[in-house]
């Protein structure tokens, strides 16, 4: 995980003006719909909805955070292996929905283990996946200790948009049967779960979210989602024409994993600073069953050559309370996003496969404002 402070904001300005950053203050129309139409003013809404617009500019820019996500066109993998004395349990690969996910992959990965009468568990890893094992494995009565290289502010789920849904997890063609219908099962578990979370302490917050000029596909079953409406053609929100609407809910991750983190340690949570190479290491451990959830480090230990990297880049601009919708969109061919936390305005996004650099690209910055500058533009007439 990288990020840009605020001391480089003088950057960005730079960045923009040399992009045309007057367009991005002033509002830019022609906006994008899914198939790559051009949809030009005047908007009509025909609704009595009102938005406050997005305050987009490269001088309200606080930071840019980039993350890897561990991602496998068939799928997360969920399984146990012996080696010498241990039992191993891997749990790793969710992609873009590992927030989403974390609950319930973690829940079938605990039943592995739920008939052995061994106490004293390890946890290689302390991202959403490995505190999440962790923290479920404590509420079964077992001793937990976490292994780790990095903790949960150095950990790409820190970073983490997290508006809930399990995108970007596998490649339709390339699934399961038997995958596809453990994918369904964590889906709901997971969701279940994350509605007992709602609240400060955990950060976790419900949210209206809208999909603009793209058919929402309900990611993890369409029962999962609450409150849907379909705006007729012809209603303009946003700019966008053919805009749809679900109750979501939206997760603060470093107020979550801040809480995560504590909750395991009150319960009697130990962690140590370790580093994994090889499986080898794995068997060093006091430990007799791991639970391995190193995420991205997976792929080295158990020589998984489809698990790639697949960078996501936001741009956090400056707070806005009074931003209370989340939305999901396209332009210029690529995904954008919006949701609005206590600490800032969170703009995505990216998704390129097997990009493993931590630094932040300043064209997509640019793509990024530009994208959601257009948006806010609309909300201004």
């Amino acid at each position: 995980m990288k990020y840009r402070s605020d001391l480089d904001r003088r950057n960005f300005i730079k960045l923009a003006t040399a992009a045309g950053a007057l367009s991005l203050v002033k509002g830019i129309t022609g906006l994008h719909d899914a198939a790559g139409r051009t949809v030009s003013p005047p908007y009509s809404s025909g609704t009595d909805l009102k938005f406050k617009p997005v305050k987009v500019s490269a001088d309200r820019v606080i930071k840019t955070v980039v993350g890897l996500r561990p991602y496998r066109s068939s799928g997360f993998i969920i399984k146990t292996e012996k080696s010498g004395d241990k039992l191993l349990v891997h749990n790793y690969g969710h992609g873009g929905g590992g927030v989403s996910l974390s609950w319930g992959t973690a829940r079938i990965a605990v039943e592995n283990v739920l008939k052995s009468d061994i106490k004293n568990i390890a946890v290689a890893g302390c991202g959403i996946i490995g505190l999440s094992t962790a923290l479920l494995l404590q509420s079964k009565g077992y001793n937990v200790k976490i292994y780790t290289r990095e903790f949960p502010a150095d950990t790409t789920s820190f970073v983490a948009g997290a508006l809930w849904g399990p995108v970007g997890v596998y490649e339709e063609k390339k699934t399961s049967p038997e995958f596809l219908q453990q994918f369904y099962r964590a889906s709901g578990v997971s969701q279940r779960i994350f509605k007992d979370f709602e609240g400060d302490k955990y950060g976790v917050s419900r949210i209206k979210n809208y999909s603009l000029g793209k058919p929402f596909n309900f990611p993890g079953g369409k029962d999962l989602y609450s409150g849907f409406r379909e705006y007729p053609d012809g209603v303009f929100l946003f700019g966008f024409n053919n805009v749809q609407e679900v109750d979501n809910l939206l997760i603060d991750m470093p107020v979550y994993m801040k809480a995560l983190l504590e909750d395991f340690y009150s319960q009697g949570g130990k962690t140590e600073t370790r580093n994994f190479n090889s499986l080898k290491d794995f068997t060093l451990l006091p430990e007799q069953i791991i639970m391995n959830c190193t995420g991205l480090g997976a792929g080295k230990l158990l020589n998984d050559k489809e698990l790639i990297p697949v960078k996501g880049q936001l741009s956090i601009l400056m707070p806005q309370p009074e931003i209370d919708y989340s939305y999901m969109a396209v332009s210029e061919g690529k995904f954008l996003y919006m949701l609005p936390r206590k600490d800032g305005i969170i703009l995505g996004g990216t998704s390129e496969k097997g990009n493993c650099s931590l630094e932040p690209d300043e064209k997509e910055t640019e793509r990024i404002l530009r994208g959601h500058a257009e948006i806010a533009a609309s909300l201004k007439g």
